[in-house]
């Protein structure tokens, strides 16, 4: 189990064909059988992993105030995620963009498993931003 960025994420930032700010992102929780694969593409070769449980969409839920800010650490933020009345276990979030392709974007590993049950289920971003590029 592990977190990272996915291959062609990298590749589409590079070639401009994804806008964190203007595309539809979107976060899938994911069971224990998810591993994170950097060369994985788009959400078909993940969604088999996909976790189910009351209050819970299939294919997550669409991020909300994503917001780039340049600086020496750039970073792209979001409104937190949350799932009102759920109940189920998760063990991953991954992130994807339905506007180019449902292409993979990010896989973070919890450490192990989170369970709501009948309560709100709430993926806190770091406040350090979900995704940040530094300079050495």
């Amino acid at each position: 189990m592990s977190s990272g960025i996915f291959n062609r994420f990298k590749a589409n930032l590079l070639n401009k064909v994804v806008d964190l700010e203007a595309d539809t992102i979107k976060v899938m929780l994911m069971n224990t059988s998810h591993a994170f694969s950097a060369t994985d593409h788009n959400i078909s070769a993940v969604s088999a992993n996909e976790m189910t449980g009351t209050g819970y969409t299939a294919a997550g839920q669409t991020l909300s105030g994503k917001a780039v800010t340049e600086g020496a650490t750039t970073k792209w933020d979001a409104t937190d995620s949350a799932w009102a009345s759920a109940t189920f276990s998760a063990y991953h979030a991954v992130l994807y963009d339905t506007s180019a392709g449902n292409n993979l974007i990010c896989s973070f590993d919890f450490g192990g498993v989170k369970t709501v049950s009948n309560g709100t289920f709430t993926v806190q971003w770091d406040t350090a931003g979900v995704l940040t590029l530094a300079t050495a």
